[in-house]
């Protein structure tokens, strides 16, 4: 199933340059800014309990140390030290005893006199963590070098480096995941408000441009001289006109209410809205010098089941999609047809013609460089009536769309004219 929308291209050429999107900005910068955020509280909290663990580490080496050399210094023999501790023994007439590989420049004589007391000292360039206290007749002193725990200390500062950089890699991926899942729904909504806003402006854009036209004419004519009485039917026109205008208008608002489009199904005569909508572009079609005819082929009346406001929309697109691309002197005609089950409706004029190669193509809404909106919208509408829609024509030798649509039978499988249609309904921006 294919269709242009207005705007059909009937040249090949390249693409335009697409241009920066600012709401993709906007929820990349979003998206970024998240993601920094999430990244930036998980490596905080992977600091501050870095921080925490040395912290205890430290309190830990300083606790253990000062009970190991108290105990050292307590009980333990000179000769037979606990591992990485070193006694000293001064007596009483000057000579001291040491554990065996002490280092030479220990004790330290100043810390003899005092009490039990654990002191932090630098002594050959190291730093050492003593004890000194009374035993017996004599002083002890017990000795530990601090370098051991100041390396173990650095191994734990480099295997806390390492899982802060491994857990801020795995933060980045967590805040992109969440960023995401978070932006996703904002994006959504900022795609069907753009997609909302494209709708409703291509909707009023036909008949705006109809009334315009016939006002314009209707203009001239007064100041011309014309006699009122001879413009009645301009002024119906125009009536009808902005009656039409108002159901499209009516149709966006109970959209936006109710985020769907309704309306009741019932019987429809595609001729009676053909013959309305050639007469309501008639203006227009005159000024462009083009020729517009309806038809009616086939012994049934071409009446379908459905929305009459929006199969009306269906017409005016596809006549205005066909007077866009029809030159001065050309020809454009309606041609509808009924059946058993169904009404074809043909458009067709002899302007530009189209690429059949695009016509798979022609229901994407902005494909491509001069692939518009509009059947994009009437392809959405043919569907919601169970129909279909094809496309068909040549570069330079004019194109034909084609709907098909299903008749309508009164009565038939429980079809009432208050059931609702649930098609096309134009996605609305919250």
């Amino acid at each position: 199933m294919s269709v242009t929308a207005p705007g059909r291209p009937r040249a090949a050429g390249g693409d335009r340059p697409r241009k920066r999107d600012p709401d993709r900005r906007l929820l990349v910068r979003a998206r970024r800014r998240i993601t920094v955020q999430v990244a930036g509280a998980i490596s905080v909290m992977l600091a501050l309990g870095g921080v925490l663990v040395y912290c205890v580490m430290l309190h830990g080496q300083s606790a253990s140390a000062g009970r190991e050399l108290a105990a050292a210094a307590r009980s333990s023999p000179v000769a037979h030290p606990p591992p990485c501790v070193w006694l000293y023994e001064v007596r009483a007439d000057g000579t001291v005893l040491s554990s065996p590989g002490a280092p030479a420049v220990l004790p330290v004589r100043a810390a003899l006199g005092a009490g039990p007391a654990l002191t932090r000292v630098t002594a050959g360039g190291r730093d050492y963590l003593i004890h000194t206290r009374a035993r017996g007749g004599t002083i002890v002193q017990a000795a530990m070098d601090l370098r051991y725990q100041a390396a173990e200390r650095e191994r734990l500062l480099r295997t806390l480096l390492g899982d802060e950089v491994a857990g801020l890699l795995a933060a980045l991926l967590v805040g992109q995941v969440v960023s995401r899942r978070a932006i996703a729904p904002l994006g959504e909504a900022l795609a069907r408000q753009r997609r909302f806003a494209a709708d409703v402006s291509h909707e009023l854009r036909s008949p705006l441009t109809r009334l315009h036209t016939r006002a314009q004419l209707l203009s001239r004519r007064m100041r011309g001289g014309t006699d009122p009485i001879l413009l009645s039917d301009e002024v119906d026109q125009l009536v009808d006109g902005t009656r039409q205008l108002g159901e499209v208008v009516e149709d966006l608002l109970r959209a936006a209410r109710f985020k769907q489009l309704r309306g009741p199904f019932g019987p429809v005569d595609l001729a009676v809205l053909a013959a309305e909508l050639a007469a309501a572009e008639n203006a227009r079609a005159t000024v462009q010098r083009v020729a517009v005819e309806v038809r009616c082929d086939g012994p049934g009346e071409p009446v379908v089941r459905g929305v009459e406001s929006a199969l009306r929309r269906v017409l005016s697109a596809l006549l205005d999609n066909a007077l866009s691309h029809t030159g001065p002197g050309g020809h454009v005609w309606l041609t509808l047809s009924s059946g058993p089950d169904s009404v074809l409706l043909t458009v067709r004029d002899d302007g530009a013609g189209l690429d059949p190669r695009d016509a798979e193509r022609l229901f994407t809404r902005f494909e491509g460089a001069r692939f518009g909106l509009g059947l994009a919208l009437v392809r959405e509408v043919v569907d919601g009536h169970d129909g279909t829609i094809t496309a068909d024509g040549r570069p330079g030798g004019g194109a034909t769309f084609t709907v098909r649509l299903p008749a309508y039978r009164a009565g038939a499988d429980g079809e009432t004219p208050e059931s609702a249609w649930r098609g096309y309904h134009p996605p609305l921006p919250g």
